[in-house]
């Protein structure tokens, strides 16, 4: 699955350098922009839709209750205490590091609010480090799994709810879809609060 997965980004890649450099006209910015965000609705309802008739999925989510909080929590942690370290590493502002990583993988939400509180050099770092974190996800999950089967996610962040979920549930199994759902919807949900709350540290 990840070979087609790649080769999908790559012809996507392909594309919108050529649409940008040979035939503007190809794709606007507005259709692209549709596009993508079809999709991502697209895949969320098959993924909700599969949750709501999986009825040991919602079982073991009124099961667990407030407990299902340990893997965002503990996730959100790590990775903003990896933003420390590597800023340590680095030579970087560890503030504007830890904030970059309090993202959790939210790239087109990172980049942008970095950018409009610490500039466009950070504004980048944000885009990528959280670009590159989702792909490695899909790109390793099957590495991952062999660590742990929750591991892709913890590594996946704010993207398990969405476009690292199915790799996730194809490697791990669909008794981790709760937890990989719920871990991502957390995390989305406070990104916009830690990156703002560790960047105004700085």
């Amino acid at each position: 699955m990840i070979k087609f997965i790649l080769a999908a980004l790559t012809i996507g890649a392909v594309a919108g350098y050529v649409n940008n450099n040979v035939a503007t006209l190809v794709a606007s910015s507005w259709v692209t922009d549709y596009l993508f965000n079809a999709s991502l609705f697209m895949l969320l309802f098959v993924m909700g839709l599969s949750f709501g008739i999986d009825k040991e999925a919602v079982a073991k989510l009124r099961s667990k209750g407030f407990r299902i909080l340990i893997v965002p929590v503990a996730v959100a942690f790590g990775s903003i205490v990896g933003g420390l370290v590597g800023g340590l590493i680095l030579r970087l502002d560890i503030y504007a590091s830890m904030a970059v990583t309090a993202g959790y993988g939210w790239y087109t939400l990172t980049g942008p609010l970095m950018q409009q509180i610490l500039g466009t050099e950070w504004g980048a770092m944000g885009f990528a480090v959280n670009f590159f974190r989702e792909l490695l996800t899909i790109i390793t999950v099957s590495l991952l799994v062999k660590v742990d089967k929750y591991a892709p996610i913890a590594s996946g962040g704010a993207t398990t709810m969405d476009t690292t979920l199915p790799v996730i549930m194809r490697y791990c199994g669909s008794d981790v879809l709760v937890t990989a759902f719920s871990s991502g919807f957390a995390l989305s949900m406070i990104a916009p609060f830690t990156v703002v709350a560790m960047a105004s540290l700085k």
